[in-house]
């Protein structure tokens, strides 16, 4: 049979920034969105962080991609497959999230998130795998800010037409339509990738993946610079990342009307930071990953810095509003740059195994440091969280400074 011809690169990363775009926008609904919406009818603050409980499934990621890598008779992987059913299959869990009204259902409800949680953690690990796999090399940088983008696209969608179209059509509205857009992410995935993609071509003969969760960390590890650049990735992100988390309360408290904070640092910042999130490979590849690196480090650290100076000196509203957009815009570029090296360090034969761990200690030190954060905010104040956040994020800044001289960040452009 006659083999099909590669599609262009162009439609390979309109198709994955779409699919990550589907990926999150329930994922924001349901845990950013939606608890407005309990408190509305009288879910205490206890219930409503319980409620969070139900997205644990993104710490178990590796685990998840285990399955993932196993292989078909004749030793190819079916990432294909496995991306296509679990899209679906997230598909169907929020159609049965909408199919009634649910607030009143406080263990169906959560039982329901965590099914979606675990299909959006799950379907995440082979959509993934698949760009690593089908994107040349050189379209890496290019695929870390399609998804910063889209997750930044995600998070407005989810965090702001969504809870726009709950209140004008009732509860089943936003689920129909998240869905849809996996629905439709699933039919473009078969048509643009026909048949399940073989293996990269490696000037290395690799021996065929075996089951063991220790070894395939252990083979993590051994790739050169696997554990320096582990550091840089859970604490490159999650101190800018809180910053952003806690953004709207300190707005609230800087005298903003809760719709002004909703648009200012939702809808505003999310597009800040997905513009950012699409130019920042365009800086990285005319400087290099080498300087690229610690400079977005550098502006987490700006960014961070300029906030806890306005919130300190009670800044008027025009200078809240400037530091909104600059964290907004530090934090699309910075996880651009993540992301990206993210598959640079995804061994060929084990792309979805790679990418769920790191994927994995990404959640949760993006989940551990906001936590820490909110005790220090009600111990000491904002003042005192942000610049506590500062001093890591500086510290972050160092050690990527110290591993931009490694070969695996001088390699990749």
């Amino acid at each position: 049979m006659k083999a099909a011809a590669p599609r262009p690169v162009w439609l390979l990363q309109a198709l994955f920034g779409w699919l990550h775009l589907a990926l999150t926008a329930p994922s924001v609904y349901l845990w950013l969105g939606l608890p407005l919406v309990m408190r509305q009818h009288g879910w205490s603050g206890t219930a409503i962080g319980l409620f969070q409980l139900a997205g644990l499934p993104a710490l178990i990621k590796f685990a998840l991609a285990a399955p993932v890598e196993a292989r078909s008779a004749n030793g190819q992987p079916r990432y294909r497959a496995w991306a296509l059913a679990l899209c679906l299959a997230y598909a169907a869990v929020l159609l049965a999230l909408g199919w009634q009204q649910l607030l009143a259902e406080r263990l169906w409800l959560f039982g329901l998130a965590f099914a979606a949680a675990l299909a959006a953690t799950w379907a995440d690990i082979p959509v993934s795998a698949l760009a690593i796999r089908l994107l040349p090399a050189s379209e890496r940088m290019r695929a870390g800010g399609v998804r910063a983008a889209a997750l930044s696209l995600g998070a407005i969608v989810g965090g702001g037409m969504m809870l726009l179209m709950q209140a004008k059509w009732g509860w089943r509205a936003p689920f129909l339509c998240l869905a849809g857009t996996l629905a439709l992410g699933a039919l473009l995935l078969a048509w643009v990738v026909r048949h399940e993609p073989g293996e990269a071509p490696s000037p290395v003969l690799l021996p065929a993946p075996k089951a063991g969760l220790a070894a395939m960390v252990r083979g993590y590890g051994a790739q050169p610079g696997a554990w320096r650049w582990t550091l840089v990735l859970v604490s490159y992100f999650p101190f800018i990342g809180a910053a952003w988390f806690y953004l709207k309360p300190l707005m609230l408290d800087h005298g903003f009307a809760p719709a002004q904070a909703a648009l200012l640092a939702g809808m505003g910042g999310g597009v800040v930071a997905a513009l950012a999130g699409a130019a920042s490979p365009l800086f990285t590849r005319r400087l290099g990953t080498r300087r690229a690196l610690p400079l977005y480090a550098g502006c987490n650290v700006a960014a961070l810095a300029l906030l806890a100076a306005v919130i300190a000196a009670g800044a008027p509203p025009p200078g809240l509003v400037a530091a909104v957009a600059c964290v907004a815009a530090a934090m699309g570029a910075s996880s651009a740059c993540v992301f990206g090296l993210m598959m640079q360090f995804a061994r060929p034969r084990w792309q979805a195994f790679d990418y769920g761990l790191q994927a994995s200690l990404f959640a949760a030190s993006r989940m551990l440091v906001p936590l820490a954060a909110g005790v220090a905010l009600d111990a000491m104040g904002a003042a005192a969280m942000l610049t506590g956040l500062t001093v890591a994020a500086a510290l972050a800044w160092v050690w990527a400074l110290r591993c931009a001289g490694d070969g695996w960040a001088s390699a990749t452009a």
